[in-house]
């Protein structure tokens, strides 16, 4: 009867999770490709990849079809016009009905500010990259410290296990040198309060080993508990890395290289570009605008209509807020250069 009950218990028990082996190499790479805030900034680059196409939407052309069934009655005074009574028309004129279907396409040629707006946007994609690569860069540094302080955190544990081994003969040779009469039984009371001092470093660097692989599963984008194998351990060679030797030529490559300097300057960019594109507001635009379709009372009296507009618009006056905005930009474009320079200043330290 038990075998019968503990059966169904064992078949719904959960397989346990295979143990993950990680190298160091292995926690960067996940870091830098798998971590939630490298997708996050993932994210945000097909965000500006598509504000790009929505900029560039305002070039394109655009086509609509449309349908109307009209039905109505009107007052014939409020035309303004003074019928003589011979020609006096009933008022108000009977319901009558309006049937109308037909295509509008209409396209810009030329708009100088969506062209800017169109440039400015690509700008901060270009910003929106260097910053997931600055994101990357960041997830694979954060990993990279959590794997090795968790090696470490192994390497204190191997040595305070090896320090309770010690402490736990020496406490076995106390109690046989009291035994034997040739020790104070002092000497066994103070091996075996070494004993507990080793048994309580060991747990406290069991816990701390505990919380640096944890450390490892959160900056791998992984659960807390996830079994994890550390394959490497603290060795010179360790986390090396091809940079320069020099200072000239190591603060050359890194100004070349941050991305966080070059999402700087591509912010900074942007925001000149987007200034560029509000002054261009200023400017005429030109447009072109159709339609074809059939108008009439009924459906089978209607009638091919068509309509041609060519457009020219210039902006006069918009309350001001057009200066305002290019306000904000050169703005931000200055506090952008401020950052810049201060990062170029921390890069040469």
């Amino acid at each position: 009867m038990a075998s019968l009950v503990a059966a169904p218990l064992t078949a719904q028990a959960p397989a346990p999770t295979a143990r993950l082996a990680l190298s160091f190499a292995d926690a960067v790479r996940l870091a830098a490709g798998d971590a939630p805030v490298v997708t996050v900034a993932t994210l945000r680059t097909d965000e500006a990849d598509a504000r790009v196409r929505q900029a560039r939407s305002a070039l394109l052309p655009s086509l609509s079809v449309d349908g109307v069934w009209l039905n109505r009655t009107f007052n014939t005074q409020s035309l303004g016009i003074p019928f003589p009574p011979q020609f006096a028309l009933p008022n108000p004129v009977p319901a009558f009905n309006n049937y109308d279907a037909r295509v509008s396409a209409r396209q810009t040629l030329f708009d100088w500010s969506s062209v800017a707006h169109v440039s400015a946007a690509r700008t901060q994609a270009d910003g929106t990259r260097a910053e997931r690569g600055e994101t990357v860069e960041g997830s694979a540094l954060t990993a990279a410290g959590a794997y090795l302080r968790a090696i470490r955190a192994r390497a204190v544990v191997a040595a305070r296990q090896a320090d309770s081994s010690v402490a736990a003969e020496l406490v076995t040779l106390a109690q046989a040198r009291k035994a034997a009469g040739v020790s104070p039984a002092i000497d066994l009371t103070r091996a075996q309060a070494q004993l507990v001092t080793a048994e309580g470093l060991l747990l406290v660097a069991r816990n701390q080993l505990d919380r640096a692989q944890i450390d490892v599963s959160r900056a791998l984008g992984l659960e807390p508990n996830a079994p994890l194998t550390l394959t490497d351990s603290l060795d010179a060679s360790l986390g090396t890395a091809d940079v320069p030797a020099e200072h000239d030529a190591a603060v050359a490559a890194a100004l070349a290289n941050r991305p966080d300097l070059r999402a700087e300057l591509a912010r900074g960019a942007a925001a000149r570009q987007t200034g560029s594109a509000f002054r261009a507001e200023r400017l005429p635009r030109l447009e072109v605008a159709g339609d074809y379709g059939v108008n009439g009372l009924t459906v089978p009296s209607s009638i091919a209509t068509r309509d041609l507009t060519v457009q020219v618009s210039v902006p006069i006056l918009d309350g001001f807020r057009r200066e305002a905005r290019v306000d904000e930009q050169n703005a931000i474009a200055r506090e952008s250069q401020v950052r810049a320079a201060d990062l170029r200043r921390q890069i040469a330290a």
